[in-house]
C-alpha cells in the first residue's frame, strides 16, 4: 500500500518539485520513497511495505530493458499465478512483488491485463518508446487516482493535495461540485472540488499521448439473476466464496488485524479471518453510540484480543480540520471521523486491517432497500393522484407521515439518489448565494438507472449505490482515513469473485420483509452468534444531533455559518435558521447542518489557510 505522484516534465527543477509533491503524501508510504525523472516525465512513489519488505521491492519498477516505468498503489492478490504465467512467456523478474507483475502483464497483454487481476489498485505505466502514459483504477474504486491537465502539464496522483506543489497547478474552487455536494454529501461526478481536477472512475483506464487523454471502462457489474438454486445453496456458495476472499485478502508479510463494530459485516470478516486483534471505537456510554461492549464480548467469543477507544467530543471536534485535509474533498459523513480514530488505534498495533465495506451494496444491506416493498400498496394508487397528494404534502411541515406521501408521489429515480439526500435542488438553490451550472441529481443518476431499467427496484438501488455512494463516500473515507495513519485497509467483500456470485442471487434472498442481506446473514450465522447475524446496522454511529444542541458546539457551528467565507457562498440567515430550529427540537436538521459545516471546515483548510 502506497502513494504515487507524477507529471509530464515541462519544468527545469522537476526533481525538486517532485520531491515536494511526494512529501505531501508521505503518510501513504513512510517506509521508503523513489523517483524516476527524465526529459519526458517525472514519477514519484512513497512505500508502505506489506509484501516483500526488502528495498528491492521499492518503486518505480521497470521492465527488463527499462523502457517501461511503473508506480502502483494497492494489492494484487492473484499475482503469484500471473507471475508463473508471465515467466513461462519469457518475462524476467527481479523482485518478489505484485507490482512487477503489472508491468510485465501490461507488456504481455496490454489493457487486457486488467480483467486478469484480482485485487485493489491504481497504477501508472510510462512507455518511453511510445511516449505514452497508461493508468488504471480497480473494479470498485477502492484505491484513488486523480489527474489534471494544467496548461501543457498533465499530472496525476493518489491524492489531490500533492498537486498543490506543482508550479503549473492553479487552485480554484469548483462551485458546480459544491452545489451537487449539498445534495449528495460528497462529490458524485468525475469532477472534484478543485476546478480541472478529475477522478478516474472505478473500473476505468486511460491512455495519455501527445496531449490527448482517452478514458474507457474495462469492467462492469452485471446483475444476472439465477433462479435455479434454493436459499440453502446460495448460503453455501456465499460461505465458500467469502472464505476464499478473506484468505487471499489476509496475504501479507506483516500482521493483519480487523475492524469490529456491532454489525454483521465486520463481525463476519473478523470471525472468518481468524486474526489476532480487533479494533473498535465508540462515543460515551450510550449503546446507541458505543459498540465497544459488544465488540469486546464478540472478540472474546471468537478468542481474539479487542483494542478499543472512547472518543471524546473534544477529540472529535478538535480533529475536523486535519480530517478534511486528509480527505482532499469535503465529505459530510460523520462516520469518517470515527473511522479516523479507529485507524489511528489500529496503526499502533498493525500495518494492515480487514474491514466490512461493500457488503451492503453487494448483498443488499441498507434498510432503505425495504422501501419498494413498503410502498408497494401505495403505488397501486394512480400516479396522477399520488403526484397531487405529494404536491400538497411538500407544503406541509416535515413529519414522518408527510414524508411518506412525498416519497410516494415520486418514481424511484426521483426519490432515490443513494443513501444520503441532503438538500433538494430547490433547497440548495435557495441556500446558495452564487449561481452555478451544476446538474440536478437526476442528471447524475440517470446513466446508471438507464443500465438497469429491466431489473427490480432493489437491484436498481444497489446498482446506483455501487457506483455513486460506495465509491464517493464509503471507499473515499476508507482509503483516506487509513492512509492518514499509514495503515492498509483491505475489503474482502469487494472482490471480483464475491461480486460475480452476488450478481446472481435473486432479490428475494437479498431483501425480505424481515431483514436485509438475508442470504449473507444466514451464511454469517455459521461463524457468528445469532445476535450478531441478526443485528441492525449501526456502523460507527456518531451523536452529532445531540452535540449540536449543546451551547459549545452550537456556537462553533454558528461562528462558521456567519463567517466571511460562509457569507461568500451561502445565505447565512438560512444556515443559522436550520441550526436554531435543530436546537429548538423543531426537526432533526443535523445532517444538513453537518454537510455545510464540513464544507466550510474543508474550505478553511484549502483556501483560507495555506494548505
Amino acid at each position: 500500500m502506497c502513494g504515487f505522484v507524477g507529471f509530464t516534465n515541462k519544468i527545469n527543477d522537476a526533481s525538486i518539485v517532485l520531491g515536494k509533491m511526494m512529501d505531501r503524501i508521505k503518510h501513504r508510504g513512510p517506509d521508503s520513497d523513489g523517483k524516476y525523472v527524465d526529459e519526458q516525465i517525472a514519477m514519484g512513489f512513497r512505500r508502505l511495505s506489506i509484501i516483500d519488505l526488502s528495498d528491492v521491492g521499492s518503486q518505480p519498477i521497470f521492465n527488463e530493458d527499462k523502457s517501461m516505468v511503473l508506480t502502483f498503489n494497492g494489492e494484487i492478490y492473484n499475482y503469484k499465478n500471473l507471475r508463473e504465467e508471465l515467466v513461462k512467456a519469457g518475462h524476467e523478474f527481479y523482485t518478489k512483488t505484485d507490482s512487477e507483475v503489472l508491468i510485465h502483464g501490461y507488456e504481455e497483454w496490454g489493457d487486457g491485463l486488467l480483467n486478469r487481476l484480482r485485487g485493489m489498485f491504481a497504477f501508472i505505466i510510462f512507455d518511453k518508446n511510445k511516449n505514452e502514459i497508461f493508468g488504471a483504477r480497480d473494479f470498485f474504486g477502492i484505491k484513488p487516482l486523480y489527474y489534471a491537465q494544467m496548461g501543457d502539464t498533465f499530472m496525476w496522483g493518489s491524492e489531490i493535495k500533492s498537486f498543490l506543489d506543482h508550479p503549473d497547478f492553479k487552485k480554484e474552487l469548483n462551485t458546480d461540485v459544491l452545489e451537487t455536494y449539498l445534495t449528495f454529501q460528497y462529490s458524485p461526478t468525475e469532477e472534484t472540488f478543485f476546478k480541472n481536477v478529475y477522478k478516474l472512475p472505478a473500473a476505468h483506464c486511460f491512455t495519455y499521448k501527445d496531449g490527448k487523454l482517452d478514458v474507457k471502462r474495462y469492467w462492469e457489474v452485471k446483475f444476472n439473476v439465477d433462479e435455479g438454486p434454493d436459499l440453502e445453496e446460495w448460503v453455501g456458495r456465499i460461505t465458500e466464496t467469502f472464505k476464499d476472499s478473506v484468505e487471499v485478502h489476509k496475504f501479507a508479510d506483516v500482521e493483519v488485524g480487523s475492524f469490529l463494530s456491532s454489525g454483521v459485516d465486520s463481525s463476519y470478516v473478523a470471525a472468518v479471518a481468524d486474526v489476532d486483534k480487533t479494533f473498535t471505537v465508540g462515543f460515551g456510554e450510550d449503546e446507541k453510540y458505543n459498540e465497544i461492549g459488544y465488540a469486546k464480548e464478540f472478540s472474546k467469543y471468537i478468542g481474539k484480543d479487542n483494542y478499543s477507544k472512547v472518543i471524546t467530543p473534544e477529540e472529535y471536534w478538535g480533529n475536523l480540520s486535519k480530517i478534511q485535509y486528509h480527505m482532499d474533498e469535503p465529505l459530510a459523513d460523520p462516520a469518517a471521523i470515527a473511522l479516523f480514530f479507529v485507524c489511528r488505534l489500529a496503526s499502533q498495533q498493525v500495518k494492515a486491517v480487514l474491514s466490512g465495506e461493500g457488503a451492503d451494496e453487494i448483498f443488499g444491506g441498507y434498510n432503505i432497500y425495504h422501501n419498494p416493498a413498503d410502498m408497494a400498496s401505495y403505488f397501486k394508487i394512480p400516479r396522477p393522484i399520488r403526484k397531487a397528494v405529494g404536491a400538497v404534502a411538500e407544503k406541509l411541515p416535515h413529519k414522518h407521515g408527510i414524508n411518506y406521501l412525498i416519497r410516494g408521489s415520486k418514481d424511484l429515480d426521483e426519490r432515490f439518489i443513494g443513501n444520503a439526500y441532503m438538500f433538494s435542488e430547490k433547497e440548495r438553490k435557495a441556500l446558495l448565494k452564487i449561481k452555478t451550472n451544476a446538474p440536478d441529481a437526476m442528471e447524475i443518476t440517470k446513466p446508471f438507472y438507464d443500465k438497469v431499467r429491466d431489473q427490480d427496484q432493489v437491484t436498481q438501488m444497489q446498482y446506483l449505490d455501487l457506483h455513486l455512494w460506495m465509491t464517493g463516500d464509503i471507499l473515499l473515507k476508507a482509503d483516506k482515513m487509513s492512509m492518514a495513519h499509514s495503515l492498509e485497509l483491505r475489503v474482502p467483500f469487494l472482490d471480483k469473485e464475491v461480486m460475480a456470485l452476488a450478481e446472481k442471487i435473486p432479490a428475494k434472498h437479498r431483501v425480505t420483509p424481515e431483514n436485509t442481506k438475508y442470504a449473507m446473514r444466514i451464511a454469517a450465522l455459521k461463524a457468528c452468534p445469532p445476535q450478531t447475524a441478526n443485528k441492525k446496522k449501526l456502523g460507527f454511529p456518531v451523536p452529532i444531533r445531540v452535540w449540536l444542541k449543546e451551547d459549545k458546539y452550537y456556537n462553533i457551528v454558528k461562528d462558521k455559518f456567519t463567517s466571511p467565507e460562509a457569507q461568500q457562498y451561502f445565505n447565512t440567515d438560512m444556515l443559522v435558521g436550520l441550526l436554531d430550529d435543530h436546537r429548538a427540537g423543531k426537526y432533526d436538521y443535523s445532517r444538513k447542518i453537518w454537510t455545510v459545516f464540513s464544507f466550510l471546515v474543508w474550505y478553511d483548510v484549502y483556501f483560507k489557510q495555506e494548505a
